[in-house]
């Protein structure tokens, strides 16, 4: 039986990751950090076959897919940027510091907006608003590329990629809550075509 390779990268540090301040859908750049986390990602999957890449509209998952291709000689290899891989929206939140919004708002409050399933901050996405915008784009768009045994690659964020792996390892929200996306730390997911038809 066929066995596909899926990688999924979470983007470098970011400006904002380094000064603890809500990031959504502002368009930051990686810092130093970042670039070096990047470039030690790709010495991971270097050895990895590639056939298209995916990635978000976001400059730090475009930033850090760049440094990767550098890295691993996969200039060649096409890549599909799309809106729907972006990291989740924290709308009202977006820029501001988290510990003043933690001040301002209290821990229990915060702790809900960042980390329960279905409870969006102000004009904002939940994570469950968040799967249900990357999830369909997976079906529509990367899942035919696996099922025609291509390798893919995903780099995007710690939310699109949170909502994908409650997709692909059958998780509940409780156990998604869980799980932690370090920066630019591979995942590996070898799938068989069993499996993806049941992805479908």
């Amino acid at each position: 039986m066929e066995h596909t390779n899926l990688i999924l990268i979470r983007h470098g540090q970011s400006e904002y990751n380094l000064e603890n301040r809500f990031t959504g859908w502002q368009d930051i750049d990686i810092t130093k950090t970042g670039k070096q986390e990047a470039r030690k990602a790709a010495l991971e999957i270097k050895d990895q076959r590639i056939d298209i890449a995916f990635t978000s509209k976001l400059i730090r998952a475009q930033h850090t897919l760049q440094i990767i291709q550098e890295v691993c000689g996969w200039q060649d290899v096409p890549v599909v940027i799309n809106k729907a891989l972006n990291e989740r929206s924290y709308g009202a939140l977006e820029g501001k510091d988290k510990a003043e919004i933690t001040k301002e708002f209290g821990e229990k409050q915060v702790w809900l907006w960042r980390r329960s399933f279905d409870v969006a901050p102000p004009g904002g996405e939940s994570l469950k608003d968040t799967y249900n915008r990357v999830i369909p784009y997976f079906k529509q768009s990367i899942l035919p590329c696996l099922l025609q045994s291509q390798e893919v690659l995903i780099v995007a964020h710690g939310n699109s990629l949170r909502a994908l792996l409650m997709f692909l390892e059958s998780l509940s929200p409780a156990q998604i809550l869980q799980r932690e996306i370090e920066t630019c730390v591979p995942l590996f997911y070898d799938l068989s075509e069993d499996r993806l038809q049941r992805l479908k």
